[in-house]
């Protein structure tokens, strides 16, 4: 992370509102004399036959929370379905042949959106956590390939991974049945974030967001009708973002999943639960962020 985007975003310190949720919103105000490179290039990881559209969902979500650039990195197999779909502004690349030169030019990494389970995946995901220095959220496959794990090898050090499992993932991840992590969610958070040395995002109602510190945040925004695929893909993007613009992992993860879930309820107002759909986030993402100010 370069130090001029920390101390261009920490000039500022904004002042909640009385009623919003306590969060670091200084990441929200921009100085007049910037440009793309202060906002962090994200780094999507991710995509496989039958799940195209993961990727371009995460770096989506990626830019419309104030990412700089966002690069996709996807596997040969599916490259042109996904550059053909991708929008515009995202830039895609196959896997693996461009990974060491876009690994040089990201910030942060976002792994695991429909990147798929097998052997190569796996292997893959271990090898970037133990070299890659970056600031890395996981998310989907990419959790799953960690199951065995008591320990993440990190070159960044600790608490420099976001993990954000729904309770199936965190059920695998820890060789537990789902019903015990539904039963304790603040405490399972908490003992996979200290054991694992990564900020723990428990997913579902009322998402848990804990730090091997111990720090813990119990999310109030949110709705039923963001039980759907690809909403994980939108948060992953959102998480990624903000650590590239200067939040903490930690703080990155509390501010994503509050305006995640705010522009879950804008968004449920206008077309239901029923009809909610990860895309009706991405178009409220803008309000949710008004609503916050900014």
């Amino acid at each position: 992370m370069k130090s001029s985007r920390r101390s261009a975003h920490r000039a500022v310190i904004a002042r909640p509102r009385r009623g919003r949720s306590n969060l670091d919103l200084s990441f929200l105000r921009r100085r007049a004399d910037t440009h793309k490179g202060n906002y962090g290039h994200v780094l999507v990881i991710g995509g496989a036959v039958g799940m195209t559209g993961a990727p371009i969902l995460c770096g989506l979500a990626a830019l419309r929370t104030g990412a700089g650039l966002v690069s996709l990195a996807v596997p040969s197999a599916v490259y042109p379905i996904i550059a053909r779909r991708a929008a515009p502004e995202l830039m895609v690349h196959p896997l693996p042949k461009a990974l060491p030169a876009l690994l040089k030019r990201a910030d942060v990494i976002a792994l695991g959106p429909g990147l798929g389970r097998g052997t190569a995946q796996k292997s893959m995901v271990r090898r970037l956590l133990a070299r890659a220095k970056h600031p890395t959220v996981i998310d989907a496959d990419g959790i799953i390939a960690l199951k065995g794990l008591k320990k993440l090898s990190r070159a960044a050090g600790a608490g420099q991974v976001v993990l954000t499992p729904h309770p199936g993932e965190m059920a695998n991840l820890l060789g537990v049945s789902i019903r015990r992590v539904q039963a304790d969610r603040k405490g399972t958070a908490l003992r996979a974030a200290r054991r694992l040395g990564a900020i723990v995002v428990l997913k579902g109602h009322r998402t848990v967001i804990a730090s091997p510190a111990g720090r813990v945040r119990v999310n109030s925004t949110g709705n039923p009708g963001m039980a759907t695929a690809g909403m994980g893909d939108v948060l992953t993007g959102m998480i990624a973002a903000l650590i590239g613009q200067g939040l903490s992992p930690f703080d990155a993860a509390a501010t994503g999943v509050y305006l995640h879930g705010l522009a879950g309820d804008l968004a449920a107002r206008k077309v239901g639960q029923v009809s909610l759909t990860a895309p009706d986030v991405l178009t409220y993402l803008p309000a949710a962020f008004q609503r916050v100010g900014g």
